[in-house]
């Protein structure tokens, strides 16, 4: 049995989490930088290159300067999770749910946090001990679907993911999500002000 309640904790006072793709080194950190002081704790840097994982090692450094963590996503195998793992990430995201991963995420004491966007998925995550989900791609699923959730999965949280920005994060917000994640909108500059406009 896995458990992803310290998910809890990562996201206990800010509703928003940066995902930070692709940006190299330099930019991944001025990025999330911004976001930290903007008041957006919580930034997810996915590793799908080299650089990714390098950015990734530099953030963890500056988020432990700070008290934070930082995590890894796109994590779709074992070597993803040990690189995440090595690169001082406190937790793994990925686009869907893989018990495998998910279980060695867990087994190198990082908290998973799967995607999920139909009900088997999410009666499966629940049933693996994760109450923290991902809902992905969000903006296709509709704010609609959360709702519908929640009726018979009253005790799955989620982070709404995929085509999500500053326009629309308050509607998921309303519908029940409890974290609205952002990531291609932050090529806008003006999106993490508009984004932390949104936690007053």
């Amino acid at each position: 049995m896995t458990d992803n309640s310290a998910f809890d904790e990562i996201f206990r006072d800010v509703p928003l989490m940066a995902i930070l793709r692709g940006m190299g080194v330099e930019r991944t950190l001025a990025t999330a930088t911004r976001a930290w002081d903007l008041g957006i704790t919580a930034v997810e840097v996915p590793v799908q290159t080299p650089t990714d994982v390098e950015a990734l090692r530099v953030l963890a450094e500056a988020a432990r300067e700070r008290g934070l963590t930082v995590g890894a996503g796109t994590v779709v195998s074992r070597e993803h999770v040990r690189q995440a793992a090595e690169a001082g990430a406190a937790f793994t995201v990925s686009p869907g749910f893989d018990v495998d991963v998910v279980r060695a995420s867990h087994e190198a004491g990082l908290p998973a946090l799967p995607g999920v966007s139909t009900a088997t998925e999410v009666q499966h995550a629940l049933g693996e001990g994760l109450t923290w989900l991902k809902a992905f791609p969000a903006s296709l699923l509709g704010t609609g679907w959360f709702p519908a959730m929640r009726g018979p999965f009253p005790q799955a949280k989620f982070v709404a993911t995929g085509g999500m920005d500053s326009g629309n994060a308050r509607a998921y917000l309303d519908a029940g999500v409890r974290v609205v994640a952002v990531g291609s909108a932050l090529e806008d500059e003006s999106q993490l002000p508009a984004l932390a406009a949104l936690l007053d």
